[in-house]
């Protein structure tokens, strides 16, 4: 089983998106609470070197943001990446 988690912080409508599409693929995953100003926050920049959320990442792996994850998923590319059968 790969290891998903999720940064992201309350109030942001691309996590929200991003969440209920990874949710979407009956899969689990870590989401990690990173508003600005905390050390989940600094973790998630140092990880994908981007100062948005939401980044996910897959076995760590960075994939980017809410729109990376949706154009992945679009190209049916995304379930093969989460590892979805």
């Amino acid at each position: 089983m790969k290891k998903i988690e999720i940064y992201t912080q309350p109030g942001c409508p691309y996590c929200v998106h991003a969440v209920a599409l990874l949710r979407s693929k009956n899969i689990s995953f870590e989401e990690i609470n990173a508003p600005h100003g905390t050390p989940e926050r600094t973790t998630s920049i140092e990880r994908s070197g981007s100062r948005t959320v939401p980044q996910v990442f897959v076995d760590g792996v960075g994939l980017g943001g809410c729109d990376d994850i949706v154009a992945l998923n679009r190209a049916g590319k995304l379930d093969a990446l989460l590892g979805v059968v």
